[in-house]
């Protein structure tokens, strides 16, 4: 625009001096034309005026034009400043740009923090309530916590004192044999008398000193007993008061069914006709075939082979499947599905990831063995959660993959539709996620009840037949669980689990699985194929009856080694265990070469011994001494060199015995 307005301009000036030069060039024409020809003055006058006039308008045009050129060095200075602001203009939403991502993320964390500020809203509202209820339970367990600081206060003494007595113990053994060189060196003995009776008398100080801190210890082990006993009887108050509340809470279903049923008989005296849903088959859910059941159904017969045989293909099944376990830890997870019926389950407990789940899985497919895992949740508080509960609202009973199961295998009370001869191994997967006590213990009594496999006493069988709660019948199912079923479980160890009763430990074989030595690839190399049935009778062909080893002579010794050295630890066990460790001797797989019974033995050390150690002071080390040293003479001496480190270690931290597993 500015380059226009300039050419214009020159144009202007360029035509007015080509017009006056044009005049000037008419008047000089003119001029010469008066002179010469003598033309009017009149008329010359007319073109001076005219002249005259023109260059008036000679002279408004460059005073126009002198204007112009102010105000296009005006307009100059003025280009120059829009130009500026143009460039900070453009500089400004450059930058604007630059900060659209910045300002996406402050409205994204402004929405963020609105929602995260409902969420709270909400939060709080719902946790009033459960504050109430949370500061009911911490004024309650403000005396245990207390105690428990009073322990530890008292423990760390006890760690104090017995450092200083070891300390003294070391001095009091220099001493003495800073004695015994005296003795030695009688022929210097003048030389060194006042050294001897200097010697002496610091002798008897550390003797009084640490007589004095034995009574103290003495003292002090008392204290933390009181305070320990305690704290243990506090904490039994909370687990009755827990209990009674679990049973009302258990007691509520039985209720509901009770008064559904006196309703229901209310309305037949009456004479008013039922609603259409009570008619239907309330068995109709637990009669449904679960998967697992279907499956083994189409396994083909496995083919008759002996039970080391029906071993080594479960063997070849996990190598394959790129599992690799000892020969020892297969041979005794075989052993204690053998021995349900002196021990009712087995456990298998360890850190998360080193195969606890795997091994029953693999071993069931590989015996034959039909397997079904329950994923324990922590809320399990009944044993409904096992097999099922009825629902008032569609009036029917919901039984679990489990209760129909077992309908499946009861061959009693399910004689048209059993499946016959078949084995079921049933695992609760990380079954201390919930107290197991409340979800299962009554499970395990039933098992427990149950009478020997040769006997068919009715009463024995309803002991321990379990009754599931349906109203409106009025002979409610009852299941036995056979000696077809196989129970298993597994147990982490961390923060989130419970651990487990004494009841469970008693009943259980415990196979502890420690951290590996080395990560293995464990990558499956070839297909396994479909399972082979094994028959219930060739299962039960395999159990061996204790009476064959009841006589024998090593047998008995060593399980009284066994009496002698529990009792020596304060862990004294009765007939139950003792005759279920007999029948795991009686059931071990014997390998070619071994010696007798050595390895079941260990196994029972390590599965039902070190178990119920848990929490012993390692301080008197005698017991573990004859311990190890039975362990050794059974010719484990992986197991030997285990219990060592863990007492070790034990004495090393909380001075409480831990059992923590044995590498193989």
């Amino acid at each position: 625009m500015m380059f226009d307005e300039n050419t214009l301009l020159v144009v202007v000036i360029a035509v007015a001096l080509i017009v006056l030069s044009l005049v000037q060039l008419w008047l000089a024409y003119h001029h010469d034309r008066a002179v010469t020809a003598a033309g009017p003055i009149e008329e010359l006058a007319v073109y001076e005026r005219r002249i005259e006039g023109k260059r008036q308008e000679m002279n408004d045009l460059e005073a126009e034009v002198e204007k112009r050129r102010q105000a296009l060095a005006v307009k100059t200075d003025l280009q120059a400043e829009v130009d500026g602001l143009r460039n900070q203009i453009e500089t400004l939403l450059t930058e604007w740009e630059s900060l659209r991502e910045r300002r996406e993320e402050v409205q994204a964390v402004r929405r963020e923090n609105e929602e995260a500020a409902a969420e709270r809203l909400n939060l709080n509202a719902e946790l009033a309530p459960l504050r109430a209820e949370y500061l009911e339970v911490k004024e309650r367990l403000q005396k245990a916590e207390d105690l428990a600081g009073q322990t530890e206060r008292l423990r760390a003494e006890h760690e104090e004192i017995t450092r200083k007595v070891a300390g003294m113990r070391a001095e009091l053994q220099r001493l003495s044999d800073a004695e015994k060189r005296i003795e030695n060196l009688s022929d210097q003995a003048r030389e060194m008398e006042a050294d001897n009776a200097r010697l002496e008398g610091r002798i008897t100080s550390q003797e009084a000193e640490l007589r004095d801190m034995g009574v103290r210890v003495t003292h002090e082990r008392r204290a933390l007993a009181e305070a320990q006993s305690e704290h243990g009887r506090i904490a039994a108050e909370t687990a009755t008061e827990t209990i009674e509340l679990r049973r009302v809470q258990g007691e509520l279903p039985a209720l509901e069914a009770r008064q559904a049923y006196l309703q229901e008989e209310i309305a037949r005296a009456e004479g008013r006709t039922p609603d259409d849903a009570k008619r239907t088959d309330q068995l109709q859910e637990l009669k449904k075939t679960p998967p697992v059941i279907s499956e083994m159904k189409h396994w083909s017969e496995a083919p008759d082979e002996t039970e080391t045989e029906a071993i080594r293909r479960t063997e070849q099944r996990l190598e394959d499947r790129g599992l690799v376990y000892p020969p020892r830890t297969l041979r005794a997870f075989h052993t204690a599905m053998k021995v349900n019926e002196t021990t009712q389950m087995a456990v298998l407990a360890g850190i998360s990831g080193t195969g606890k789940s795997q091994l029953p899985r693999q071993y069931a497919a590989g015996m034959g063995i039909g397997f079904l895992q329950i994923p324990v949740q922590p809320r399990w508080d009944s044993p409904q959660d096992l097999m099922g509960f009825y629902n008032y609202v569609e009036q029917k009973f919901r039984p679990t993959d489990m209760a129909r199961a077992l309908w499946a295998l009861d061959e009693e009370n399910n004689k048209d539709n059993a499946v016959k001869d078949r084995m079921m191994l049933i695992l609760l997967d990380e079954m201390n996620l919930a107290r197991v006590e409340y979800y299962f213990s009554d499970f395990l009594s039933r098992l427990e009840s149950r009478p020997a496999q040769k006997e068919d006493d009715r009463n024995e069988r309803k002991d321990a037949e379990i009754e599931l709660e349906i109203p409106n019948m009025l002979k409610p199912p009852r299941i036995f669980p056979g000696y077809n079923l196989l129970f298993a479980g597994t147990m982490n160890e961390d923060e989130s689990t419970q651990s487990l009763s004494d009841k469970v430990v008693d009943r259980a074989n415990i196979l502890r699985f420690p951290a590996p030595g080395k990560i293995k690839s464990g990558v499956a190399t070839r297909d396994t194929g479909e399972p082979l049935a094994l028959s219930r009778k060739r299962w039960k062909s395999w159990v061996k009856p204790v009476s064959v080893v009841e006589d024998d002579k090593g047998v008995r010794e060593n399980l009284d080694r066994m009496v002698d050295l529990m009792r020596d630890f304060k862990r004294p066990f009765g007939h139950r265990l003792g005759r279920a460790i007999m029948a795991y001797v009686a059931n071990y797989p014997v390998l070619e070469g071994a010696p007798p019974h050595r390895d079941a033995f260990a196994d029972q050390v390590e599965m039902r011994l070190l178990p119920k150690l848990r929490g012993v002071e390692v301080d008197g080390t005698q017991p573990f001494d004859e311990l190890r040293k039975f362990v050794t003479d059974l010719g484990d001496d992986k197991l030997a060199d285990a219990i060592d480190r863990a007492v070790s270690e034990s004495a090393d931290s909380t001075g409480q015995f831990v059992w923590s597993g044995v590498t193989r």
